[in-house]
């Protein structure tokens, strides 16, 4: 089927490269404009652009996908159908009734649950049992389409947002290979969404890591494992800022941000419910490293605090 790839973060390459696998022609990939990074503000390219370029395929980015240039440019690349995996941009119904087939999406989560840009983090930080991938038919609203596919995935209890989004990259990439088999023959039954079950997962923010003691360490577990590796979850240890990359919620507890036990491995911090468990921690300027080398270098001490002036 000859088609036409919006996407733009990692999570949309693996759905891109099973396409092509497949044996799918994808005649252009649209993906949002470079975006400078690093000191020396470099535009870089965003992943899916990097993999277009690899296969040759033409690339076309639009600051605004909804203007009439855009559309103009998007005609002239012949396509059956559109998909889409984390663009970025909400398409016009004009743009949506381009191809015979209409436009697809490949969305991270069980529709209606966690519509919007950030489900993945969202399911580990509500304590979700399961999640998904969901292959919607799109219309102009925000993941409201009715649904042709949805596929289960269990969450593993130490999952972080790198090692879900990894599972549910692959199994994009395998189901909307499926459903594009089944779609010609009218295969596929559309499932209308039920809007009093949805809910609604925000932008992830890098302010949204700070970690806040008070909670249960049940919540600031979820926490840490949702924004590792990004934007990762950090609080303050004498004065400066730490990042907390690996932790473990347990039953003993302190005051909520004082350190507790201090052991070869790890030192506990009171939370508001528990304690929480800390293995891996990446100080202001310096590298990851595990709790154990850390304490090598820092003698931390029971009875300090953590997230405030020491």
């Amino acid at each position: 089927m000859k088609l036409v790839f919006m996407g733009t973060p990692d999570f949309a390459v693996g759905a891109l490269e099973a396409l092509l696998e497949a044996g799918h022609e994808v005649t252009a990939v649209v993906t949002q404009p470079d975006k400078p990074k690093g000191r020396s503000r470099t535009p870089q390219f965003a992943p899916v652009k990097a993999c277009a370029l690899c296969h040759g395929i033409p690339v076309l980015q639009f600051p605004r996908i909804k203007s009439p240039e855009a559309v103009a440019r998007l005609k002239e690349y012949e396509a059956q159908i559109y998909i889409v995996a984390a663009f970025g941009q909400l398409l016009s119904q004009e743009i949506l009734d381009l191809p015979e087939h209409g436009c697809l999406n490949i969305h991270a989560s069980l529709l209606p649950k966690y519509r919007g840009a950030s489900p993945i983090q969202h399911v580990i930080l509500n304590g979700e049992q399961k999640t998904g991938i969901t292959i919607m038919r799109m219309d102009a609203g925000l993941d409201t389409g009715a649904m042709l596919y949805k596929k289960e995935v269990e969450l593993a209890p130490h999952d972080t947002y790198g090692t879900l989004h990894d599972r549910l990259m692959a199994e994009g990439g395998r189901a909307i290979v499926e459903v594009l088999a089944l779609l010609p023959g009218g295969g596929m039954i559309p499932e209308q969404q039920r809007e009093e079950e949805s809910s609604y997962a925000p932008l992830i923010t890098k302010a949204m890591g700070e970690m806040d003691f008070a909670k249960s360490a049940v919540e600031v577990e979820r926490l840490v494992r949702a924004m590792n590796p990004w934007p990762s979850a950090y609080t303050s240890y004498r004065g400066r800022q730490v990042k907390i990359w690996e932790a473990k919620a347990a039953l003993a507890s302190v005051s909520p941000g004082v350190v507790g036990e201090v052991t070869r491995d790890f030192f506990s911090v009171g939370c508001g419910e528990g304690s929480l468990q800390i293995y891996s921690v990446q100080p202001e300027g310096k590298k990851r490293m595990s709790t154990h080398d850390f304490l090598l270098g820092v003698k931390v001490r029971a009875g300090e605090r953590l997230g405030g002036s020491a």
